[in-house]
Formats: C-alpha cells, structure tokens, sequence
C-alpha cells in the first residue's frame, strides 16, 4: 500500500510539473517521451511474468530463485514502475493538450480504461514480485505462462484503438 501512494504521489507531482512547465508547443516531444515510456513499460510487462514462469519452476530457496528474485525487484523498481508514471503523466498531458476529452472520441475512453486494466495487472505483478521475494509464491509456472499473455492482449487492444479509432 505504502509503494501504491509514493506511486501516486510521484505522478501527480509529475504531472503538476508537465502540465505548468511545459508548453503546447511541446506536444511532439511529449508524444514522443509516451510511445518511449510505453515501450518500456510493455518490454518489462512481458518480461516480469516470464521471469515468474523460470522462477517458479526453480522452486524456492534455490540458487537460482534468489537470482530470480533480484532480476525481478530490479525491473519492477528501475524499470516497470518509471515507466509506467511517465506513460500515465504524458498520456495525460497529450490528451488534455490534444483537446482528444472532446466529443467524438469515444475511443479515448476505451483506451484509458484498458490502460486502467493494464495498471492493474501491473500491480498484480507487483504483488507477485513481493510473494515470491518471500517465497510465498502459490502459482504455477502454467499460471505465468497464460499470464504472459494478459499484457500483449491489452496492448494489441489499445494499439488498435489508438489507430484506428473507430468512435
């Protein structure tokens, strides 16, 4: 809980400073620092539950889990995690800045709540990070495996709002 509140505080501290500081004129530069940021929060969010698949198969107490263990903790913190706030704090920004909360798109809506979706598998992956850093995990390999999936569906799901958008 106390992780989801810095999280929050960072991205609204963020986002006051983007929103103040930045100007409209900006917007491909902001554009461009979201599809980054998506791209590394997608690359972490397909790599985290394959490390879960290995690591769960490893078992734990093994040489190989704590090895595991740091590999995870290390892309959720370093990467994952900043990742994501930038995406949200410039996704914002676009979209207030990009006028796209008119009427007509209702296909922003549908991406925000995907992203919501994705925001919260993310957190389920953080959850997952701490039980299995206290070898506490109860799934499967089986179970990472379909898991993997859950992001490149919401991704596919979201690219195709975004370009296509079809209301």
């Amino acid at each position: 809980m106390r992780n989801a509140v810095i999280a929050l505080v960072v991205t609204a501290v963020l986002a006051a400073a983007l929103f103040l500081l930045v100007p409209g004129s900006a917007y491909a530069w902001v554009k461009a620092l979201h599809v980054l940021a998506i791209i590394a929060w997608m690359a972490g969010m397909l790599y985290l539950p394959r490390l879960f698949v290995y690591h769960a198969e490893a078992g734990p107490g093994t040489p190989q889990s704590e090895t595991f263990k740091v590999m995870e903790r290390r892309l959720l913190k370093a990467i994952i995690n900043p990742a994501m706030i930038v995406t949200w704090v410039a996704g914002l920004w676009l979209a207030v800045n990009g006028s796209w909360f008119s009427p007509g798109n209702g296909w922003l809506h549908a991406k925000i709540f995907l992203v919501v979706l994705m925001s919260g598998f993310h957190g389920y992956l953080s959850a997952s990070t701490r039980r299995f850093a206290g070898d506490a995990n109860t799934r499967s390999s089986r179970h990472w495996r379909m898991m993997n999936e859950v992001p490149t569906v919401l991704l596919i799901l979201i690219v195709v709002l975004v370009v296509v958008k079809p209301f």
